[in-house]
């Protein structure tokens, strides 16, 4: 026992960042008062999206592009852009060379906004202090609006890439639709694989990894997959003063109380190790002891993470969230069918069918039909051991440069992952600092986003964009 305690000890002291360069990146210049009201006239374009595409404004959308040949028209006389349906908009700005080309993403359609709960009108894009206020903000055209002002301003100086650049913005992605898909199908017909892809994803952020005080850039290196399942359960109805001894909804709970009590198993993936690996060595000595001997903790960490839940367990394994039910469509009546829903967000490694599979072996009832109503599996896991990512860490550090930086698992889903199909390089960062609170506001009520995180944005794309 003193020698598993020693070997433990030996190799929490050993568990280290490795050193880090100090020098201070040169100084960008750029116009931030033009990249400030530039976002506020993004944020009054009410380019919301809808499932069902009749419920949307297609004048909006319109206008919005009318809006960045406005702003941008540098950008629209050198960069050659075309429409994809139904509503994408690609940009190509011929380099030198189209052996290593790049795709900057982001998506200009919104989540709807109930007025009513916010404190500032959502599409109007107030302005208090140094804080701009409306939706969109943050998710994303404060990242379109980055990359367009960083392209705005090296054309001003005559910059050519030393690579063919592509911008890639979608106006569909928040319902999932079709325009980044029709996209890399457009560019995979042409020939295009792009060595670098960004899209939006992680972010820097403070207080999420245990023991951690530092800053941490998260780069989003693969995402998890998701699956909305059904669970239903038919029977011959009939009046509830004479139920059977177990109705369709109770049969539907017990299936619900046995997924939660059974959850799936841990799965440390090699995008999560490394997270580990590199925040590790960053944590108190408590937990450098556990991550330098994850061999031996893994049983402890497992239990922390399912009593806590959160984004530490969805790190770790499929999850499941039951969303919602349906039964009978009056109090004293027994349905001739009912229904729950859950949404799973799928680890890497595992696949729609085979969550499908588990569950129905942990429901273990045949009188629950449990079938996938859409989704998709987890996305290709991008590599780091590259040079593609080892610029964009260096990029990071060069805007950030007290940040951690760190590969980790995308929980949430974006576009990004139909690029997995032409490259193995498809990274993950919305290039802003992000509190806690701040982050709550994406798709939230009062969505807004500082000066800072503005500038932030479009310093980052400018140092990325002399890189690529």
């Amino acid at each position: 026992m003193f020698t598993l305690l020693l070997i433990c000890l030996i190799r929490a002291l050993r568990f280290k960042p490795a050193p880090e360069c100090t020098e201070e990146a040169e100084a960008v210049a750029f116009d931030r008062e033009k990249a400030v009201s530039d976002l506020q006239e993004m944020i009054r374009c009410r380019t919301v999206s809808y499932s069902d595409v009749s419920e949307e404004d297609g004048a909006e959308f319109e206008k919005f592009a009318a809006t960045l040949k406005r702003l941008f028209p540098l950008v629209h006389e050198h960069l050659s852009a075309e429409r994809v349906e139904p509503k994408a908009l690609l940009y190509k700005w011929k380099g030198r060379s189209d052996l290593k080309p790049t795709v900057l993403m982001a998506h200009y359609d919104v989540v709807p906004a109930d007025e009513k709960g916010w404190s500032r009108p959502p599409f109007d894009g107030v302005i208090e202090g140094e804080t701009l206020w409306g939706r969109g903000t943050l998710d994303t055209k404060g990242t379109l609006n980055g990359i367009f002002r960083a392209a705005e301003e090296l054309l001003k100086l005559g910059f050519v890439p030393e690579n063919d650049i592509y911008f890639s913005f979608a106006g569909d992605e928040e319902t999932q639709g079709e325009g980044t898909p029709n996209i890399v199908k457009l560019l995979r017909s042409r020939g295009v694989a792009p060595a670098l892809v960004v899209d939006e994803g992680g972010a820097v952020v403070e207080n999420v990894f245990p023991g951690v005080k530092k800053r941490i850039a998260v780069v989003g290196t693969a995402e998890k997959g998701v699956t909305n399942i059904s669970y239903k359960v038919k029977s011959g109805g009939g009046h509830a003063s004479t139920p059977p001894a177990h109705t369709p909804i109770g049969i539907l709970a017990r299936a619900c109380a046995r997924v939660e009590a059974h959850p799936f198993k841990m799965r440390l993936t090699g995008t999560v190790r490394e997270m580990f690996d590199n925040l590790g060595r960053h944590s108190s000595f408590a937990y450098r002891l556990i991550f330098a001997n994850l061999w031996l903790f893994r049983p402890i960490l497992d239990a922390m993470a399912k009593k806590s839940g959160g984004e530490m367990n969805a790190l770790m394994r499929t999850t499941v969230a039951f969303t919602t039910a349906r039964g009978a469509n009056a109090y004293n009546v027994i349905p001739t069918e009912a229904e729950l829903t859950s949404n799973c967000r799928i680890i890497s490694g595992e696949t729609r069918e085979s969550t499908v599979a588990y569950l129905k072996n942990v429901v273990d009832d045949p009188a629950v039909e449990i079938s996938c109503i859409d989704g998709s599996d987890p996305s290709v896991v991008s590599v780091t051991d590259c040079a593609e990512y080892i610029k964009l860490a260096s990029v990071i550090k060069e805007v950030f440069p007290d940040a951690v930086v760190t590969p980790y698992l995308m929980i949430a889903c974006s576009d990004s992952r139909h690029y997995g199909a032409i490259s193995d390089r498809v990274y993950r960062f919305s290039a802003m600092a992000m509190t806690n609170e701040e982050r709550k506001l994406i798709h939230g009520n009062d969505e807004r986003i500082t000066f800072r995180g503005i500038w932030e944005a479009v310093e980052f794309y400018i140092r990325l964009i002399k890189r690529c």
